[in-house]
């Protein structure tokens, strides 16, 4: 049986909306099908610090989203909290990995304890039962202990705990490019190709 290589990915209601919204946009250039999952806080997150006004509704945003990034029909699923029937519920159809972006310490905790109490948190249980790639990209400040337990659990079990803390040596000119450095790095665990930083060493980047 063929592996499903879609990438899931799940937009919580931490601040942060940018870093998610700009993965998004790679992995549909990059041709990648996303099962795509935004909390009703994420929607508020989004509304309050970007220019991005999603509809109501889950076919709308779809729609919505699909044409911003230029999607063909299909690449984008998006899925709602309690849609148990999607792929992402079960590890008979779970996707190659998936990525929570970024991730509320709320969102961490129910990782952490395996609570399932919406799709999203189910998938990321299926991920680690499955043993496939689970990416969780924290924005908060500072950790509490609470959270840095919950990070060393996830951690040891092989969860990838991709902080956004965006380095500077790159000299970012624009908020964009700090965006585009913790994107950059959640490509580079997800194999993904890109452009979107200059390497460290690299000739280009010492120039």
């Amino acid at each position: 049986m063929s592996q499903n290589r879609a990438i899931s990915l799940a937009i919580t209601g931490a601040s942060g909306a940018a870093y998610g919204l700009r993965l998004l946009e790679i992995l549909i250039q990059s041709g990648e099908q996303v099962y795509l999952m935004i909390s009703k806080p994420a929607q508020v997150v989004i509304a309050t610090e970007t220019d991005i006004k999603l509809p109501s509704g889950n076919r709308e945003i779809e729609k919505f989203l699909s044409e911003k990034y230029g999607a063909v029909e299909g690449q984008i699923q998006l899925f709602g909290q309690e849609q148990w029937f999607s792929p992402v519920a079960s590890g008979s159809n779970a996707p190659r990995a998936m990525v929570v972006c970024p991730c509320s310490t709320s969102s961490l905790s129910s990782i952490a304890t395996g609570a399932s109490n919406s799709l999203m948190e189910r998938a990321a249980d299926v991920m680690i039962k499955e043993q496939r790639k689970l990416i969780l990209v924290p924005r908060e400040t500072p950790y509490s202990p609470i959270h840095l337990e919950h990070m060393l659990k996830l951690s040891q079990i092989g969860v990838t705990i991709l902080a956004a803390s965006p380095g500077f040596y790159q000299k970012p000119e624009s908020i964009e490019d700090l965006v585009d450095f913790v994107v950059a790095r959640i490509l580079d665990h997800l194999d993904i190709e890109h452009t979107l930083m200059k390497r460290w060493g690299s000739s280009d980047q010492n120039a």
